[in-house]
């Protein structure tokens, strides 16, 4: 999600307190490890909003006022194809790849953009109430979060509401859902301000696993801070491969998800 700079005492103390206790708390649901099976180089000034991998190419959304754009990464070299900036009074959000189009969502504008997925040049904008945080897409919904305990389902093809998927653990509510990734069936969700990314049904919302990265920031040679956090799950189906990384990383990693 967005700077540190901009989050209310209230908003930053419940993801600190989400981030101390879920697994204790929530020791019904099963935890997953991790094994690092390859580390990439990343742009360690990308601000990290949304991350996807799709025809071999990876495709990244930026935040910050200024700073934010849409861009094609060389998965191998972490080098940056193609990019489009995004005009600098908006705060650019999570993106996902619908068809030949790329949508985008920005913070709090209500804003959402959608880009031609091969030249990256803009198509059309879009509107939407209340906040934007990610987007996944299964290949016939779209799937929203806004930082709350609830995932909006999307139709893409007139970008408006058809369900809300209200997230919970153990029966309680999950907030602070952040950028979003479809993998194998389930709803991959980082939870911002944590270590934790959430496997969601996306019928039930129920949390079926938590994913703890806990000690993946040090392996990308950063000391984590509040704006330096865990964001960004990307799935390469067709090789079965699982990508992560931060805000203003310089790598990005292929893990293995292994049972505690």
């Amino acid at each position: 999600m967005r700077n540190a700079t901009f989050n209310t005492a209230a908003r930053l103390a419940a993801a600190l307190a989400l981030g101390l206790a879920p697994l204790a708390a929530q020791a019904a649901v099963p935890v997953y490890g991790y094994e690092i099976k390859r580390s990439y180089p990343h742009d360690p000034q990308a601000f990290t909003q949304g991350l996807l991998f799709q025809n071999g190419i990876l495709y990244e959304s930026t935040g910050l006022n200024g700073r934010s754009s849409v861009r094609k990464v060389a998965l191998e070299t972490g080098k940056v194809l193609l990019k489009t900036d995004i005009p600098q009074q908006f705060f650019g959000e999570g993106i996902t790849a619908v068809g030949n189009v790329i949508i985008g969502l920005t913070w709090t504008s209500q804003t959402g953009f959608i880009f031609d997925s091969e030249t990256l040049q803009l198509k059309q904008t879009f509107s939407y109430p209340g906040e934007g945080w990610a987007l996944a897409t299964d290949g016939e919904r779209l799937y929203m979060s806004d930082g709350t305990a609830t995932i909006r389902v999307l139709d893409p093809k007139t970008m408006q509401q058809t369900r809300r998927i209200r997230v919970t653990a153990d029966g309680e509510p999950v907030t602070q859902i952040n950028e979003l990734e479809w993998v194998e069936g389930q709803i991959y969700a980082n939870i911002w301000q944590t270590d934790k990314i959430a496997r969601i049904d996306p019928f039930s919302g129920r949390v079926l696993g938590w994913i703890d990265l806990s000690g993946l920031a040090a392996k990308a040679g950063i000391e984590a801070g509040s704006d330096n956090v865990l964001n960004g799950i990307a799935y390469d189906s067709a090789k079965r491969r699982l990508f992560v990384t931060g805000k203003l990383w310089p790598k990005l990693f292929e893990i293995e998800l292994k049972r505690k």
